[in-house]
């Protein structure tokens, strides 16, 4: 199993009653394929910038799909740029997997928070219990992504213990990707104001 695979799992299986943003979710899940892929060596980092390293084969199919997609000429992607491009459409091409790997299936009348439009629903699988262990024993990597973006196992405290991440190449991946996360949130108020705007104009028209 991934990092991506993980934090999908565990957003389908705590989420209570909240609904994942799409935005959000997609660019912790190239933030999470850019983790596994320096701990897999198939990429360093230069500064912000990633550095494909030499082909390498991956136990997983959508981690190789990250690294044929990583730019390999320099000057070479800066992690932020990398989390917006690869992380558009993510979530469905993760929740296409779990189901093709038979790890949820699809039910007709209920229906999974993390997307308004997903009808799947995770079995009771290794995978499964596996991601669940690895957010409850606080794991850094998984833990914070999965804090980033709102999730919390419900059987921990409200205020989840401060993970240290002490890899400097993580950090940095993990920094990226709350900063992106800001910059979307930034993006949605500003759209919400000018709707408000647009609102409260059309109510003095008398529309």
């Amino acid at each position: 199993m991934t990092t991506p695979r993980d934090l999908l799992i565990v957003a389908m299986d705590t989420v209570s009653g909240h609904s994942v943003d799409r935005g959000d979710l997609s660019l912790a899940l190239a933030g999470a394929e850019a983790i596994d892929l320096l701990g897999a060596r198939a990429i360093g980092l230069d500064g912000e910038r990633i550095v494909p390293g030499p082909p390498l084969p991956l136990a997983d199919r959508m981690l190789d799909r990250a690294a044929s997609a990583l730019t390999r000429e320099p000057p070479y992607e800066p992690v932020g740029e990398w989390l917006w491009r690869r992380g558009r459409g993510l979530p469905g091409a993760y929740l296409d997997t779990l189901e093709a790997d038979g790890e949820a299936v699809r039910e007709r009348h209920r229906r999974w928070m993390v997307f308004h439009t997903s009808e799947l629903a995770l079995v009771d699988s290794s995978a499964r219990r596996r991601a669940t262990h690895r957010l409850r024993s606080d794991e850094p990597v998984l833990a914070t992504l999965a804090t980033a973006i709102g999730i919390h196992d419900p059987s921990t405290p409200d205020s989840p213990a401060v993970t240290r991440v002490d890899d400097v190449a993580t950090a940095t991946v993990l920094t990226a990707v709350d900063d992106a996360l800001g910059e979307l949130a930034v993006e949605r108020q500003r759209r919400a104001e000018r709707r408000d705007a647009a609102t409260a104009d059309n109510v003095r028209r008398g529309y």
